[in-house]
């Protein structure tokens, strides 16, 4: 906005919003509002509207704007103007009644709670508001004081490590009055809110470690309790109160206080019985809020019960394991999940950990974890068929087996499934309790050993045998356990024949259709020798695979079990019945193209369909290597081009469809290999005139594997190079700046990986070719991206290029390659150190700075003098003060850096190095 809009403006705005029916005029005065905060009049504007009050959507807005404000646009103010601002806000807090909106009162509590943070003049921020509000604002203090710590760690302030560290000290050392005013608080006030203020309060305060063990009020733990004990107590208050106590629970973990422990955790202990009075009386709300508190306390003493328990002589704390099952045997699955991450924490540790003992200690807990979790996967009695997926039972079934999965070993794979395998020999067992043993057992099948002959083949003759009467859940659960007993079948080839004709028979009905597919899969896989024995029937069963029924993933994977055992075929047989497996989808595809057929997506028109069947079997066909004579696929892959090439037409501007063509094509060029070039030149100008048209990204991806299988042909070079220039022609026209770089994360991505594979592969032609100096500027700009992918090619492209100029090679063009690294390295180092360097501290996530690191080592290992003047140039660059005046960084921490920097070898340590500096900025 280059003038300040009217108070009528901003008012009339807010009311189109909130109320006028047009929702074009809703539309532009979102717009018009959103520009208006971004502008600096709104600091001034939003001000006036909330001492006018004329709508609570006005004061709503004008608060929400102050708060972003002072969150995202704080440099905007003058430092004199701090002041001012604070006693503003405070004003209009003062002024809050009762009626006033509570999400207003919230928007300024955290508005004064940011000020505060950045304002480095106001020294006592929490003595002067308690002073401030302490008597006749209960509430609104409590408030503010319960999202002060919340915001230390906002990285949308951005304060800094040096900033936070002074505002945590500065807390710390009033924390013995916030104390003391919380203890006054609880004891003097009956009110419920003021309650629940203050258990927020804590628990704010005490999550960041704010709190001394000296100042842990008993006062406020033990009224958290009283509340949770007490049976009639409203839910909001339960909730609180809860929270409260869940807090404390990382600070237990984090400091070693154990008189402080044991009498938690005997509060804790009596919590039990009132969770069993909350089940019985089919109180949902608290049950969850018990289960939470038992679950966050077993993890926060979890490393603590690891460190000393023997089977002999377990830490005390060992018995909050039975408080955790007993929310496992609550009848609702949604407590009993809250748990699932607390037996993941415990899966890893003991994996970890490697140790018999330990697993002895928990052996019996997770022994009856599986016998519940069995009760809770059990269906409806009412069901009538299998569960639909996406159902939200379905989906806690799968958590479960990923559950089981991760539990087994700690009692045995073994001897979970024979657990399971007894339960179903009681008498008057229901078809609801054999589903849901049988589903356990699916979940760890795959972990038996192949050689156990007790169990195993007593399951496998049960599941043969089954009455074509038995419930439909069972008879499909069992097809899968089938399937996940392939390794157990690969070593017991007696039994293979039989389980299929149990599988072909499954497959010839609707509802068992797709289970029989995935169990056939696995077995052709497992046994992929064997199974060639059976290859004409596996054949039979790919040419009428749609005529089953099947699920379009069960069929691919199918197609992947097939295509595995097909490469232990002869060549001669490989070729044939790649032509007929191939054949069938081409034909169909060819259809789709002619008919013109309008396609669907996830249906039988979909062209989708045919691609990604065909992709899965040139990835999974791998024939022997022979280079004296021609591939088994060439034949297949030169008759399936032209279908291909119309269909690439056809669907030039469906991107879906692109992306699976180019997927398509790519495994088929990666299984036939350099005697697939037939193909190169026609393909090359295919795409390179549709990415002219539609900028698909896919078509740079498809660009770089082409690059990667024949860049190394003398004869491909000029045919690729001539590709490179088209795609840089039509790519750079959408990379105009950074932003626009952001925009398009997945053809920076594909463009920096095709020109990566070009340098690797022609890297003279690539250094010297026209387009290259603005690839290169590109690759600069583009290091600010903090897209994952995108970064990672740009990383990767900048290393190879450094590594071009430094790695002797037995070409003749390695000189002249040394030459035009350095040349380019000489004229735009410095800006590319800087920009690595801004990017890392303003923009990149922790998880990116190993790319950096290794870019800073490589460009020492070309030329550490001048890298290391660049490197003392950037650092120079960076401000030393936010706009409140505090220090980001200090001489020392600066000259700390550089000296990591420019001595340490290491790419973990300069990353380690990096992600510590930027909390600096951040």
């Amino acid at each position: 906005m280059d003038a300040p809009p009217t108070l009528t403006a901003v008012h009339e705005a807010v009311y189109t919003l909130y109320h006028d029916p047009d929702t074009s005029k809703k539309e532009m005065a979102s717009q018009w509002l959103h520009n208006f905060q971004k502008s600096v009049y709104a600091w001034k504007i939003a001000n006036e509207v909330l001492y006018e009050k004329r709508s609570v959507e006005s004061c709503y807005f004008a608060s929400q704007t102050i708060r972003s404000k002072i969150q995202y646009s704080f440099c905007e103010l003058p430092v004199d103007t701090h002041i001012s601002l604070r006693d503003s806000l405070l004003e209009h807090l003062r002024q809050a009644s009762d009626d006033t909106s509570a999400v207003i009162v919230m928007q300024l509590c955290l508005a004064i709670a940011d000020l505060a943070l950045q304002m480095s003049s106001w020294q006592s921020p929490v003595k002067d508001l308690i002073n401030l509000l302490g008597e006749n604002h209960t509430g609104l203090l409590l408030q503010i004081l319960g999202v002060l710590p919340e915001e230390v760690n906002s990285s949308s302030l951005r304060l800094g490590a040096n900033r936070r560290n002074e505002i945590l000290m500065s807390l710390r050392s009033v924390s013995q009055t916030v104390a003391e005013y919380l203890q006054y608080c609880i004891s003097r006030s009956e009110d419920k809110k003021i309650q629940m203020k203050v258990f927020n309060c804590f628990a704010s305060w005490i999550s960041i470690q704010a709190v001394a063990p000296n100042d842990i009020i008993a006062n406020i733990v033990s009224r958290a309790l009283g509340i949770l004990k007490n049976p009639s107590v409203e839910s909001d208050i339960h909730d609180a109160a809860s929270d409260c106590l869940c807090a404390l629970f990382p600070f237990l973990e984090e400091n070693n206080q154990q008189t402080l422990e044991m009498q938690v955790l005997a509060g804790v202990t009596e919590l039990e019985e009132c969770f069993l009075f909350a089940v019985a009386h089919e109180d949902k709300e608290k049950s969850i809020n018990y289960c939470c508190i038992f679950t966050e306390i077993a993890e926060a003493f979890l490393e603590k019960i690891l460190n000393v328990s023997t089977v002999e002589k377990p830490h005390f704390a060992i018995n909050v394991f039975d408080l955790v099952l007993k929310c496992i045997g609550h009848y609702d699955y949604e407590v009993v999940e809250i748990t699932f991450g607390l037996w993941h924490r415990l899966s890893d540790a003991l994996y970890q950990r490697d140790s018999d003992t330990l697993n002895a200690v928990f052996k019996p807990y997770v022994q009856r974890l599986l016998v519940y979790l069995r009760r809770h996967c059990e269906m409806e009695a009412d069901q009538t068929g299998i569960l639909e997926d996406g159902d939200d039972f379905a989906d806690f079934r799968v958590k479960v087996s990923e559950l089981v999965k991760d539990l087994a070993f700690i009692p045995g794979a073994t001897n979970c499934f024979h657990l399971m395998f007894l339960s179903l020999q009681q008498p008057n067992v229901t078809w609801r309790f054999t589903e849901a043993a049988l589903f356990v057992m699916k979940a760890i099948a795959k972990q038996i050993f192949p050689e156990e002959n007790d169990v195993v083949p007593k399951v496998v003759e049960m599941i043969l045998n089954l009455p074509e009467t038995t419930h439909l859940a069972v008879r499909y659960t069992s097809v899968l356990l089938l399937g996940e007993l392939c390794e157990w079948l690969e070593k017991h080839p007696q039994s293979i024949e039989m389980a299929l004709n149990f599988l072909l028979h499954s497959l010839q009905q609707p509802h068992l259709s797709t289970a029989a597919a995935i169990a056939l899969q696995n077995i052709c896989c497992a046994s992929r020798d064997y199974m060639t024995v059976h290859f004409s029937g596996l054949m039979q069963i790919i040419q009428f695979m749609d005529n089953f029924g099947i699920s379009n993933e069960a069929a691919i994977g199918l197609l992947k079990g097939v295509s595995v055992t097909l490469s232990r075929l002869p060549p001669d047989h490989i070729q044939e019945a790649m032509e007929q497996i191939c054949r069938i989808q081409i034909m169909h595809l060819n259809q789709l193209v002619e008919n013109d057929v309008a396609f669907e997506k996830d249906t039988h028109s979909d062209p989708v369909r045919c691609f990604d069947r065909l992709a899965t079997v040139f990835k999974f066909v791998n024939p022997p290597a022979d280079n004296d004579s021609a591939h088994p696929c060439l034949r297949i892959l030169l008759e399936m081009w032209p279908y291909l090439s119309k269909a690439c037409n056809k669907y030039q501007g469906d991107v879906r469809v692109m992306e699976r063509c180019c997927r398509c094509l790519r495994f088929a060029i990666r299984c036939v290999g350099k005697q697939s070039t037939q193909i190169l030149e026609p393909l090359v100008q295919q795409i390179v005139v549709l990415h002219q048209v539609h900028f698909h990204s896919c078509f740079l991806y498809l660009g770089s594997i082409l690059v990667d299988e024949y860049g190394s042909e003398p004869s491909c070079t000029t045919c690729l190079l001539n590709m490179l220039q088209a795609f840089v022609g039509s790519t750079l026209r959408i990379f105009k700046d950074a932003s626009s770089l952001k925009n398009y994360p997945d053809t920076v991505d594909d463009f920096f990986r095709l020109c990566t594979r070009v340098l690797q592969k022609m890297p003279s032609n690539f250094l010297q070719c026209s387009s290259f100096p603005c690839i290169w500027d590109s690759a600069i700009t583009a290091c600010s991206l903090d897209h994952r992918d995108a970064n990672s090619s740009v990383m990767k492209f900048i290393n190879n290029l450094i590594l071009a100029g430094r790695f002797q090679r037995e070409d003749a063009d390695y000189k002249q390659c040394q030459s035009l690294v350095k040349s380019v390295l000489h004229e735009k180092g410095q800006l590319l150190v800087t920009t690595l360097i801004h990017t890392s501290v303003f923009y990149l996530h922790s998880y990116m700075m190993y790319n950096v690191a290794e870019l800073i080592v490589e460009l020492k290992h070309s030329d550490r003098v001048l890298t290391c003047q660049w490197l003392l140039v950037a650092l120079q660059s960076l401000p030393t003060q936010n706009s409140s005046g505090c220090v980001t960084a200090t001489p020392e921490q600066l000259n700390e850096f550089y000296q990591c920097l420019t001595t340490s070898t290491n790419p973990k340590e300069i990353a380690h190095a990096l992600r510590d500096f930027v909390r600096l900025y951040r």
